[in-house]
């Protein structure tokens, strides 16, 4: 799971207190993985995470890396009502990723 956050979607290791728990930046988001122990729900409570990019062009840059990089993409670039633009993934664990650009937020 580690390796597909730090080495394909880029962000870096901000601090690994042990072999189960890293927490991750990409300097403007945020992620922190813990190894589950025991038994864990198969679809557990989170729909997906965002990743914030700048601009809408950013949605289609990733996808094409992505894809270049073998992983199959759960739903191509898609421009939204709201003007949002993203793309959805899931990582290794089954967990869905969006890679979003949002108006309110891209820029910031």
């Amino acid at each position: 799971m580690r390796r597909f956050y730090v080495d394909v979607l880029g962000f870096a290791v901000e601090w690994e207190p042990d072999a189960d728990n890293v927490y991750l930046s990409s300097g403007i988001d945020n992620l922190a993985l813990h190894r589950a122990k025991g038994d864990v729900a198969a679809n557990g409570a989170l729909d997906h995470l965002g990743v914030i990019v700048r601009t809408p062009e950013d949605v289609d840059a990733w996808a094409a890396f992505l894809e270049s990089r073998g992983v199959a993409l759960a739903a191509k670039p898609k421009t939204h009502r709201d003007g949002a633009r993203s793309c959805y993934l899931h990582d290794p664990d089954g967990n869905a990723v969006q890679i979003i650009f949002h108006p309110p937020i891209s820029g910031a």
